[in-house]
C-alpha cells in the first residue's frame, strides 16, 4: 500500500497511508472513530477507488479493479455490521460465499452437467469443513437469524473464508461480544491463520484483543498513520497514548 489517499467532496479521509503487510501475519489497524480504518478496508476490497496512491497485492495493482475481481484474486472480508442471509440456513450462508469462486458457468448449472454437480459436491464438503472450523457444524440447518450474536460473527468469518482467500479482512469482529466470546474469537483467528495459512488484517477497538493477537499494529488518526510497530512499541508510544490509548479507547 503506497501513499493511499481518499477524498470525499474535499474531505480527506485518508492521507498518504503506507502499509506493508507480511504473508501469514496478523496485522492490526486501530484508531479513534473517523480515523479512516473502514475506508481503508473499502479501498482494499474495491468499494472505493483511491484518490491517490497504489494498492499492490501479490505484485498486482488493485486500483480500478471491480470488487468481484478483487475477491476472486483472494481477498475476503467481514463487515462492521453483520450481513448474513437470516432466512437461509447456516450451511447455505457459507455455500453462497463459495459461489464467488466457482469455475462452472450458469448454463452448466442449469443443465445439471456432471462438472457442475461435482463442483456443488465440493462446495458442500468445503462449507461443512468451514463450519466445523468455526464451531458451527452442529447448527448447519438452523436459520442464520436464530444464531446468537457471537455465532453470527463466526458464521460471517466462515462465509468470507468460503472464497478461499489468502488475505482476510476482519472489520471489528469482536463488536458486541462478551468476554468469553472474545476469548474464543482470539483462538479462532489464530486457528484459521495457522490452518489455512492466511494473512489477516484486523480493525478492532478492543485493545485487549488487538494487543494479544496482532504481531504488528498500525495506528490511524484523522486519516494519517501516526505509528506502526509491535504491540509493545504501540503500547508505549507517547503519540498513540495522547491521541488514542490515553482516552480509554
Amino acid at each position: 500500500m503506497d501513499s493511499i489517499s481518499q477524498e470525499f467532496g474535499g474531505l480527506r479521509a485518508l492521507d498518504s497511508v503506507n502499509l506493508n503487510i507480511q504473508e501469514q501475519e496478523i496485522f492490526g489497524i486501530i484508531g479513534p472513530n473517523g480515523a479512516g480504518k473502514t475506508t481503508l478496508f473499502n479501498i482494499i476490497t474495491g468499494i472505493y477507488v483511491p484518490t491517490e496512491g497504489q494498492l499492490i497485492f501479490k505484485e498486482k495493482c488493485l486500483n480500478n479493479k471491480p470488487a468481484y475481481e478483487i475477491a476472486c484474486m483472494g481477498i475476503g472480508r467481514t463487515f462492521q455490521n453483520i450481513r448474513l442471509f437470516n432466512k437461509l440456513s447456516v450451511l447455505d450462508n457459507v455455500r453462497v460465499g463459495s459461489h464467488g469462486v466457482t469455475k462452472t458457468g450458469f448454463l452448466a448449472g442449469m443443465l445439471g452437467l456432471p462438472v457442475s454437480r461435482r463442483e456443488e459436491r465440493e462446495i458442500l464438503a468445503d462449507s461443512r469443513q468451514l463450519l466445523e472450523l468455526v464451531g458451527l457444524d452442529n447448527k448447519e440447518q438452523e436459520y442464520a437469524g436464530n444464531l446468537s450474536y457471537g455465532e453470527q460473527r463466526r458464521l460471517e468469518i466462515a462465509r468470507a473464508m468460503a472464497l478461499k482467500p489468502s488475505l482476510l479482512l476482519l472489520d471489528e469482529p469482536a463488536a458486541g461480544m462478551n468476554a468469553g466470546e472474545k476469548e474464543e474469537l482470539m483462538g479462532l483467528i489464530r486457528l484459521i491463520r495457522d490452518e489455512r495459512l492466511l494473512t489477516i488484517i484486523l480493525v478492532e477497538h478492543d485493545m485487549n484483543l488487538v494487543m494479544n493477537i496482532c504481531e504488528r499494529i498500525a495506528v490511524l488518526d484523522y486519516g494519517r498513520k501516526i505509528a506502526q510497530g509491535t504491540p509493545e512499541e504501540i503500547r508505549n508510544n507517547e503519540r498513540v497514548i495522547d491521541s488514542y490509548l490515553g482516552v480509554g479507547a
